[in-house]
């Protein structure tokens, strides 16, 4: 399998490359990145490209891929809804209408959040809700929103935000407690990515994927 992922060098998406790179069925990836990053692995290739909302010249990339991993997110605190609007929901239609057109990639997975509604009264739920609803109309042949809660980063994977470092540290010592006794709402980065991998390799009977699917996708290897 050959993958595309965008995001790689944020918490969620260190994990997804993590994984890939593990994980004997995953042929190539691709990273789209912004800035180099000097990931070092003969399975990864690095595109630098900086301007996500304008892919001429490049598109021809991105054929012969099976998969986009979609990572790239921000949180929404201190933005103001068309500032987060952009980055969320604009940003992801650019490459998401890219790779339609290009047309190799099948499976479009997205990472969203708990508690997402396109109809939903907090601003964030609504505008990666509607970025769910606009990616499922598209014509992939399958598309996946993925809803975890809380994740947490194992193997060296680390947020870009310092502070949120200190309280995953801070909890690290709980996870495999909260994991036991409130599985529905925490994951880490390591199942998050298996469980991306297989749902790609296999299908998944649900296109909107919470907690309790991924776990259980994370099962299907």
């Amino acid at each position: 399998m050959n993958v595309i992922l965008f995001g790689g060098t944020g918490m969620v998406g260190q994990g997804v490359l993590r994984e890939c790179v593990e994980d004997g069925g995953v042929e190539r990836i691709v990273l789209v990145v912004r800035k180099p990053t000097g990931v070092a692995s003969p399975k990864v290739v690095e595109l630098v490209h900086e301007d996500f909302f304008d892919w001429s010249g490049v598109e021809e990339q991105f054929a012969g891929f099976d998969a986009c991993f979609f990572c790239l997110g921000v949180s929404s605190v201190g933005m103001k809804e068309a500032e987060y609007r952009r980055t969320t929901y604009d940003l992801t239609l650019s490459v998401a209408k890219m790779l339609e057109r290009v047309g190799s990639v099948k499976t479009f997975e997205y990472i969203s959040g708990a508690n997402t509604n396109a109809n939903g009264r907090q601003m964030w739920a609504r505008v990666k809700g509607e970025t769910e609803n606009a990616l499922m109309a598209m014509s992939f042949a399958q598309v996946y929103c993925f809803r975890p809660g809380y994740i947490q980063p194992l193997h060296g994977v680390r947020s870009k935000v310092g502070w949120y470092n200190g309280i995953y540290a801070g909890l690290s010592w709980a996870y495999p407690m909260l994991r036991r006794v409130a599985p529905k709402f925490v994951t880490s980065t390591e199942e998050l990515g298996r469980a991306m991998i297989a749902v790609a390799r296999n299908g998944y009977p649900k296109r909107v994927v919470e907690m309790a699917d991924i776990h259980a996708a994370a099962g299907l290897g």
